[in-house]
């Protein structure tokens, strides 16, 4: 008598598990408690790391910006609390002396510098750049276009606005570009109009600033040589925080200041906290799947108690099956069928039942970040079959174990 999963399998594995409701149902609880935790973390935290990553959209995640502070220590005869200014022939030292860097680029700033437009104002940030820095601060241009190297080598009196800059001085909308607003007694011509959104910016957000030429704005601010900020990103493959002794040194050596003195110099590096991110998502990662797989285990572990009272209770059964001519294998693989069957049918639900909650969270958030992929629920189910073996295992060799003599005296 060879056994084979057929429908008159699956009736005696329908009978098996029904024969005991309860424990069937409070075991079944526990597989579908332990995947739907496991999968409702899964893509909430797909969906939280997804709104934060939203936060530094646009932004290079290897750039370091420069800052100019007072000094801490005393050099070369210098008194220490020396301010000391970045200036342009630094940015093109930084670009002949240190190869490893891709994008180096000045800003100047200004704040509280009122705009008008047609009896409309407001108060920006104005942001001097160069045209390379949109490869570190990554505009989404909603109309027109970005500063580009053309403007700043010839001085336009050219501008883009952000979002917030855009609806206080236009608020009948369209496309703004060619027409002028004024920034102090300068009129200047908008070419572009940035819809940006993400909160990690350098000296203001993009909604709230008109960015300019940088050569426009140093004139017009009467900067001379000077800057602000310098910001910087790598070349590919290039950690910016093993750059920081040679920029230091580079700097010291041309403003008279002491190498060590890491108060005289600001850097300020957004890899080291890109990097804190991706950590912490990953030992979040590592947290839920940990958590999720313990409570599946758990749930393993009470599918194999189930499955040893069955086998218990069918002792008689198993025996005469044996008796006329069933062979080990064949109960072997009933004990396994049923066990496996009991996790996937559990298993199974809470899948669903975690897709439809994620699907609630996605529709009163309104954003479809926190769904779990569809590969995530195979190797969920995969995970689930393999578990319903390795519980399943312990009682079939238990059964198996059983001889028809022996059944027939517990009978």
């Amino acid at each position: 008598m060879r056994h084979r999963f057929d429908f008159d399998t699956l009736r005696e594995i329908i009978d098996s598990l029904f024969r005991n409701r309860r424990r069937t149902i409070l075991t079944g609880f526990g597989i579908f408690w332990g995947l739907f935790m496991l999968l409702f973390l899964v893509g909430g935290g797909k969906g939280l790391k997804h709104e934060l990553s939203e936060n530094f959209e646009g932004f290079a995640s290897n750039t370091m910006v420069l800052v100019s502070t007072n000094t801490s220590k005393p050099w070369k005869g210098m008194k220490e609390g020396r301010y000391w200014q970045l200036t342009r022939r630094d940015v093109e030292r930084l670009k002949v002396l240190m190869p490893e860097l891709d994008v180096v680029a000045p800003i100047v700033s200004n704040w509280g510098q009122t705009v008008y437009r047609k009896g409309n104002s407001t108060n920006p940030g104005i942001k001097g750049i160069s045209g390379d820095y949109s490869r570190i601060e990554q505009p989404l241009i909603k109309y027109g276009r970005s500063i580009s190297d053309a403007d700043v080598e010839q001085e336009r009196k050219v501008c883009v606005i952000g979002k917030r800059i855009y609806n206080d001085l236009f608020p009948e909308g369209g496309d703004p570009c060619g027409e002028f607003i004024q920034i102090g007694s300068v009129f200047m011509q908008v070419i572009g109009v940035d819809y940006s959104s993400g909160n990690i910016n350098i000296n203001g957000s993009s909604d709230n600033s008109v960015m300019i030429p940088f050569s426009v704005a140093a004139t017009l601010y009467k900067r001379g040589n000077n800057v602000d900020l310098i910001c910087m990103t790598g070349k590919k493959g290039v950690k910016m925080s093993s750059l920081e002794p040679r920029i230091r040194s580079i700097m010291a050596r041309e403003h008279v200041f002491d190498p060590t003195d890491d108060q005289a110099l600001l850097l300020i590096n957004t890899e080291q906290l890109f990097s804190i991110i991706d950590n912490l998502f990953r030992g979040v990662n590592f947290l839920i799947w940990l958590v999720g797989i313990g409570t599946l285990l758990a749930g393993a572990v009470g599918v194999s108690n189930i499955m040893m009272v069955t086998v218990r209770e069918r002792t008689v059964e198993i025996g005469i099956r044996r008796a006329i001519g069933a062979v080990p294998r064949d109960i072997l693989s009933q004990i396994i069928w049923e066990s496996v069957s009991l996790t996937l049918a559990a298993g199974c639900t809470g899948i669903v039942f975690s897709v439809l909650i994620l699907n609630v969270v996605e529709m009163i958030s309104a954003k479809p970040f926190f769904q779990i992929n569809f590969w995530t629920a195979i190797l969920a189910a995969l995970l689930l079959s393999v578990l319903g073996v390795l519980a399943g295992l312990a009682p079939a060799l238990r059964a198996m174990g059983i001889k028809p003599v022996d059944a027939m005296r517990d009978e």
